[in-house]
């Protein structure tokens, strides 16, 4: 049987929609009355270790997705809360949705994975890291007013589809010769300019419009800090990950305003 934490969320019903034609699957969700349809549900609260370890209890493998709380103290919190359940519930594996660069780093965007991989480490369960990139979702470009604007410097990014992230965890899950190993995922790199052009749309870089996350993004892009690229998602996959240009070309042509979103 596979449990799936944080499976109300939109990585964790993505998964499930894999796996439930595959094996035995159970969501564990903070509020059962959000939990996804067609699978059997467990509460299990990150803040709640008991209910996680009644969500866990009898698991040959848990997909412990990460809390989506910005606190991070409070997220490292939640983390170690899932960790220790699985120890005291017998899990067989803990497959862990980690970050870029949390095998070696533990500042800012890094700190809270970097710390639950080495909680993971530490309690001797056979384990599997997933780092993923930020979600492609989140940055396919939109054309407006007949152009594309960003403020990346026309650098590259990694990113990923959620899709194809929750296909290889479900892969990930339920195949062999993944234990012990730590994924870098991305996705193949691409740039605004370069959707622009397959549109066939101007691209203008503008100004980064103020403080916030996005600009703390933007600042990464342009210094070229998400230019890292792997071919382990790929491999994973037993396929291509889907691209940016690909998903754009889909959704808009160079004539119209549609937003591209997830």
């Amino acid at each position: 049987m596979i449990v799936i934490s944080a499976a109300s969320g939109a990585l964790g019903r993505l998964v499930i929609e894999h796996l439930r034609t595959r094996t035995e699957v159970v969501a564990a969700v903070r509020d059962p009355g959000r939990a996804p349809e067609g699978v059997p549900a467990r509460r299990g609260d990150y803040d709640d270790p008991a209910s996680l370890r009644e969500a866990f209890d009898g698991a040959t493998r848990l997909l412990l997705i990460s809390s989506p709380e910005l606190d991070t103290a409070r997220r490292i919190g939640q983390h170690l809360n899932a960790v220790t359940a699985a120890k005291e519930a017998g899990v067989g594996a803990v497959v862990f949705t980690s970050f870029l660069g949390a095998g070696t780093g533990a500042t800012g965007m890094t700190e809270a994975y970097h710390a639950t991989e080495q909680a993971v480490i530490r309690s001797g369960l056979p384990h599997t890291f997933l780092r993923h990139p930020f979600y492609s979702d989140a940055f396919v470009p939109r054309v407006v007013e007949g152009e594309i604007t960003s403020s990346t410097g026309g650098r590259g990014l990694n990113t990923a589809f959620r899709s194809d992230l929750a296909e290889a965890a479900a892969n990930v899950l339920t195949g062999e010769g993944h234990l012990g190993r730590a994924y870098d995922f991305t996705g193949p790199l691409w740039s605004y300019p370069e959707v622009a052009e397959a549109l066939g749309v101007p691209y203008r870089e503008v100004p980064d419009a103020g403080p916030g996350p996005m600009s703390w993004i933007n600042a990464q892009v342009r210094a070229g800090m998400l230019e890292q690229r792997t071919d382990d998602l790929e491999r994973v996959l037993g396929r291509p990950a889907e691209t940016v240009v690909s998903r754009a070309l889909g959704r808009t042509g160079p004539n119209e305003s549609t937003v591209l979103t997830n």
